[in-house]
């Protein structure tokens, strides 16, 4: 394992890789996976954008994961033991390394957010404290 990398669970790493909520942590285990590999602490809106840029990564990283999701009409418990298979054939975890440089566009994430849905729908509320408080 690189001096960089980090062990995340199966789960989280299918997750990114299939688009599919198969963390067994939920949504801890995807803010985790894709804080980590972006450096940022992203915003939930931001989860997609890093989804479609580290799930790739994660299959440059695991070259054997490709191809590897569930069938699209499984039940909860048929999911269940099809993930345990997985966990059993590829590891319960894997090293998972940060993006390289240059793969990651840091933005801010409320000016991200104007863009994706326009500024008259974003409300900014000030923190306790901060300029304007009363």
């Amino acid at each position: 394992m690189a001096d960089d990398s980090r062990l995340f669970p199966l789960a989280d790493v299918l997750t990114v890789t299939t688009g599919r909520l198969l963390s067994h942590r939920h949504m801890d285990g995807v803010y985790d996976i894709l804080n980590y590999m972006t450096g940022e602490s992203l915003f939930t809106h931001q989860l997609p954008r890093a989804a479609d840029v580290c799930g790739p990564a994660l299959l440059a990283q695991h070259a054997q994961l490709q191809g590897v999701k569930p069938p699209e009409d499984i039940d909860v418990a048929d999911l269940k033991k099809w993930l345990a298979n997985a966990e059993r054939e590829y590891g319960e975890e894997l090293p998972v390394a940060p993006l390289t440089a240059g793969t990651w566009e840091t933005r801010n994430p409320i000016e991200e957010l104007c863009d994706m849905v326009g500024p008259e729908k974003v409300y900014v509320a000030p923190l306790p404290g901060e300029a304007g408080d009363a």
